[in-house]
Protein backbone atom coordinates (compact mmCIF):
# COMPACT_ATOMS: atom_id res chain seq x y z
CA UNK A 1 0.00 0.00 0.00
CA UNK A 2 1.19 3.53 -1.18
CA UNK A 3 2.01 5.79 1.83
CA UNK A 4 0.22 7.85 3.22
CA UNK A 5 -2.89 6.94 2.75
CA UNK A 6 -5.14 9.20 1.06
CA UNK A 7 -8.00 9.22 4.38
CA UNK A 8 -10.04 6.89 5.94
CA UNK A 9 -12.40 5.96 3.40
CA UNK A 10 -9.43 4.99 0.88
CA UNK A 11 -8.53 2.96 3.94
CA UNK A 12 -12.03 0.85 4.01
CA UNK A 13 -11.86 0.48 0.32
CA UNK A 14 -8.70 -0.95 0.19
CA UNK A 15 -9.78 -3.09 3.04
CA UNK A 16 -13.10 -4.61 1.80
CA UNK A 17 -11.02 -5.38 -1.69
CA UNK A 18 -8.32 -7.28 1.26
CA UNK A 19 -11.47 -8.87 2.85
CA UNK A 20 -13.68 -9.87 -0.49
CA UNK A 21 -14.11 -13.29 0.55
CA UNK A 22 -16.45 -12.13 3.01
CA UNK A 23 -18.60 -10.56 0.35
CA UNK A 24 -22.37 -11.08 0.62
CA UNK A 25 -22.19 -13.61 3.55
CA UNK A 26 -25.58 -13.23 5.80
CA UNK A 27 -23.02 -14.15 8.64
CA UNK A 28 -20.82 -11.36 8.99
CA UNK A 29 -21.22 -8.37 10.55
CA UNK A 30 -18.50 -4.95 11.10
CA UNK A 31 -17.87 -3.81 14.06
CA UNK A 32 -16.00 -0.48 14.34
CA UNK A 33 -14.23 0.95 17.34
CA UNK A 34 -15.22 4.36 17.58
CA UNK A 35 -14.60 6.99 16.40
CA UNK A 36 -11.54 6.94 14.03
CA UNK A 37 -12.85 3.34 12.88
CA UNK A 38 -16.11 4.32 11.96
CA UNK A 39 -15.64 5.81 8.63
CA UNK A 40 -12.79 3.01 7.82
CA UNK A 41 -15.96 0.38 8.93
CA UNK A 42 -18.68 2.13 6.89
CA UNK A 43 -16.33 1.37 3.28
CA UNK A 44 -15.71 -1.89 4.65
CA UNK A 45 -18.97 -2.60 5.15
CA UNK A 46 -20.56 -1.42 2.44
CA UNK A 47 -18.38 -3.08 -0.17
CA UNK A 48 -18.68 -6.64 1.85
CA UNK A 49 -22.67 -6.01 1.65
CA UNK A 50 -22.76 -6.56 5.87
CA UNK A 51 -24.32 -5.05 8.61
CA UNK A 52 -22.13 -2.39 10.71
CA UNK A 53 -22.19 -1.34 14.27
CA UNK A 54 -20.03 -0.21 17.01
CA UNK A 55 -17.66 -2.40 19.43
CA UNK A 56 -17.23 0.21 21.92
CA UNK A 57 -14.36 -0.15 24.38
CA UNK A 58 -12.96 1.78 27.66
CA UNK A 59 -10.09 1.26 29.49
CA UNK A 60 -10.34 0.33 33.20
CA UNK A 61 -7.28 3.05 34.29
CA UNK A 62 -5.50 1.95 37.44
CA UNK A 63 -6.25 4.49 40.59
CA UNK A 64 -3.40 7.06 39.98
CA UNK A 65 -1.77 5.98 37.26
CA UNK A 66 -4.99 6.13 34.62
CA UNK A 67 -2.95 5.46 31.46
CA UNK A 68 -1.95 2.22 32.77
CA UNK A 69 -4.95 -0.24 32.01
CA UNK A 70 -6.10 -2.69 34.87
CA UNK A 71 -8.75 -4.00 32.41
CA UNK A 72 -11.41 -2.97 29.93
CA UNK A 73 -15.01 -2.68 29.63
CA UNK A 74 -16.73 -2.99 26.27
CA UNK A 75 -20.10 -3.12 24.69
CA UNK A 76 -22.45 -5.68 25.82
CA UNK A 77 -21.35 -5.53 29.49
CA UNK A 78 -18.41 -7.04 29.13
CA UNK A 79 -15.59 -6.75 31.40
CA UNK A 80 -11.95 -7.71 30.94
CA UNK A 81 -8.96 -7.61 33.60
CA UNK A 82 -5.31 -7.63 33.72
CA UNK A 83 -5.15 -10.05 36.52
CA UNK A 84 -1.08 -10.03 36.49
CA UNK A 85 -1.22 -6.06 36.59
CA UNK A 86 -4.09 -6.29 39.38
CA UNK A 87 -2.25 -8.59 41.96
CA UNK A 88 0.74 -6.44 41.05
CA UNK A 89 -0.21 -2.95 41.95
CA UNK A 90 -2.96 -4.26 44.53
CA UNK A 91 -5.50 -2.78 43.26
CA UNK A 92 -9.15 -3.74 45.22
CA UNK A 93 -12.32 -5.43 44.23
CA UNK A 94 -13.95 -2.31 45.31
CA UNK A 95 -11.29 -0.03 43.29
CA UNK A 96 -12.40 -2.21 40.06
CA UNK A 97 -15.82 -1.76 40.67
CA UNK A 98 -15.79 2.06 40.93
CA UNK A 99 -14.02 2.15 37.75
CA UNK A 100 -16.20 -0.34 35.91
CA UNK A 101 -19.01 2.16 37.22
CA UNK A 102 -17.17 6.01 35.80
CA UNK A 103 -16.25 4.08 32.65
CA UNK A 104 -19.75 2.32 32.31
CA UNK A 105 -21.60 6.15 32.36
CA UNK A 106 -19.53 6.94 29.19
CA UNK A 107 -19.97 3.30 27.65
CA UNK A 108 -23.67 4.19 27.99
CA UNK A 109 -23.67 7.76 26.87
CA UNK A 110 -21.93 6.85 23.94
CA UNK A 111 -24.06 3.50 22.83
CA UNK A 112 -27.27 6.00 23.67
CA UNK A 113 -25.83 8.90 21.45
CA UNK A 114 -24.41 6.52 18.10
CA UNK A 115 -27.19 3.86 18.07
CA UNK A 116 -30.55 5.19 19.84
CA UNK A 117 -32.83 2.61 20.55
CA UNK A 118 -31.49 0.00 17.83
CA UNK A 119 -30.31 -3.18 19.16
CA UNK A 120 -26.96 -4.31 19.18
CA UNK A 121 -25.40 -6.16 16.26
CA UNK A 122 -25.96 -10.60 17.14
CA UNK A 123 -22.26 -11.94 18.07
CA UNK A 124 -22.75 -15.45 18.79
CA UNK A 125 -21.86 -17.62 15.90
CA UNK A 126 -21.23 -14.91 13.13
CA UNK A 127 -17.74 -13.74 11.73
CA UNK A 128 -16.82 -10.43 12.80
CA UNK A 129 -14.27 -7.58 11.50
CA UNK A 130 -13.37 -5.39 14.10
CA UNK A 131 -11.71 -2.02 12.86
CA UNK A 132 -10.12 0.64 13.34
CA UNK A 133 -8.23 3.43 11.33
CA UNK A 134 -4.81 2.39 12.82
CA UNK A 135 -3.05 0.90 16.27
CA UNK A 136 0.17 1.71 18.05
CA UNK A 137 0.27 -0.43 20.72
CA UNK A 138 -2.87 -2.28 20.41
CA UNK A 139 -3.98 -2.39 23.91
CA UNK A 140 -7.55 -1.07 22.94
CA UNK A 141 -7.84 -3.61 19.53
CA UNK A 142 -6.66 -6.64 22.31
CA UNK A 143 -9.59 -5.36 24.65
CA UNK A 144 -12.33 -5.49 21.66
CA UNK A 145 -10.92 -8.84 20.84
CA UNK A 146 -11.23 -10.37 24.23
CA UNK A 147 -14.70 -8.55 25.25
CA UNK A 148 -15.91 -10.57 21.64
CA UNK A 149 -14.19 -14.23 22.15
CA UNK A 150 -17.00 -14.01 25.55
CA UNK A 151 -19.66 -13.24 23.20
CA UNK A 152 -18.89 -16.01 20.94
CA UNK A 153 -18.30 -15.50 17.13
CA UNK A 154 -17.52 -17.84 14.91
CA UNK A 155 -14.62 -16.07 13.72
CA UNK A 156 -12.81 -12.21 14.31
CA UNK A 157 -11.17 -11.16 11.78
CA UNK A 158 -9.03 -7.71 12.01
CA UNK A 159 -8.87 -5.19 9.72
CA UNK A 160 -6.38 -1.97 10.14
CA UNK A 161 -5.06 0.94 8.17
CA UNK A 162 -1.98 0.95 9.59
CA UNK A 163 -0.14 -0.44 12.40
CA UNK A 164 4.04 -1.65 13.67
CA UNK A 165 4.65 -4.94 12.02
CA UNK A 166 5.26 -6.69 15.89
CA UNK A 167 1.63 -5.08 17.13
CA UNK A 168 -0.03 -7.23 14.09
CA UNK A 169 2.07 -10.47 15.08
CA UNK A 170 0.62 -10.07 18.65
CA UNK A 171 -3.44 -9.58 17.21
CA UNK A 172 -2.68 -12.49 14.78
CA UNK A 173 -1.99 -14.82 17.56
CA UNK A 174 -5.12 -13.31 19.32
CA UNK A 175 -7.97 -13.11 16.24
CA UNK A 176 -8.30 -15.13 13.59
CA UNK A 177 -7.13 -13.19 10.92
CA UNK A 178 -5.73 -9.67 10.48
CA UNK A 179 -6.03 -7.40 7.46
CA UNK A 180 -2.97 -4.84 8.02
CA UNK A 181 -2.82 -1.89 4.98
CA UNK A 182 1.26 -1.05 5.75
CA UNK A 183 3.49 -1.74 8.70
CA UNK A 184 5.85 1.36 8.15
CA UNK A 185 8.74 1.45 10.06
CA UNK A 186 9.87 3.57 12.17
CA UNK A 187 5.84 3.92 13.02
CA UNK A 188 5.55 6.94 14.80
CA UNK A 189 1.76 7.80 15.18
CA UNK A 190 -1.10 6.34 12.99
CA UNK A 191 -1.62 10.21 11.79
CA UNK A 192 1.86 10.11 10.35
CA UNK A 193 0.88 7.69 7.47
CA UNK A 194 -2.54 9.27 6.58
CA UNK A 195 -2.89 12.03 4.40
CA UNK A 196 -6.28 13.15 5.69
CA UNK A 197 -6.68 12.68 9.53
CA UNK A 198 -9.39 15.02 10.44
CA UNK A 199 -10.74 14.15 14.16
CA UNK A 200 -13.94 12.05 13.86
CA UNK A 201 -17.11 14.00 16.19
CA UNK A 202 -19.60 12.33 17.75
CA UNK A 203 -22.09 13.82 15.23
CA UNK A 204 -19.51 12.00 12.17
CA UNK A 205 -20.02 9.20 14.09
CA UNK A 206 -24.18 9.10 14.49
CA UNK A 207 -24.49 10.06 10.86
CA UNK A 208 -22.31 7.62 9.72
CA UNK A 209 -23.98 4.47 11.36
CA UNK A 210 -27.51 5.93 10.56
CA UNK A 211 -26.29 5.80 7.04
CA UNK A 212 -25.80 2.76 6.97
CA UNK A 213 -28.40 1.43 8.87
CA UNK A 214 -30.83 3.32 6.69
CA UNK A 215 -29.17 1.41 3.40
CA UNK A 216 -29.20 -1.96 4.80
CA UNK A 217 -32.38 -1.75 6.84
CA UNK A 218 -34.32 1.21 6.18
CA UNK A 219 -34.25 2.23 9.78
CA UNK A 220 -35.09 5.38 11.25
CA UNK A 221 -32.12 7.61 12.53
CA UNK A 222 -31.36 7.22 15.68
CA UNK A 223 -32.44 9.91 17.99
Amino acid sequence: MKLPIKDRATAGRELARALQGYAGRGDVVVLALPRGGVPVAYEIARHLGADLDVLIVRKLGAPGQRELAVGAIASGGVRVLNDDIVAELGVSKADIEALTRDEMRELERRERLYRGDRERATIEGRCVILVDDGIATGATMRAGIAALRKMKPARIVVAVGVAPEDTVRILEREADEVACLATPVPFWAVGRWYGVFDQVGDDEVKDTLNAAWQQRHGAAPAE
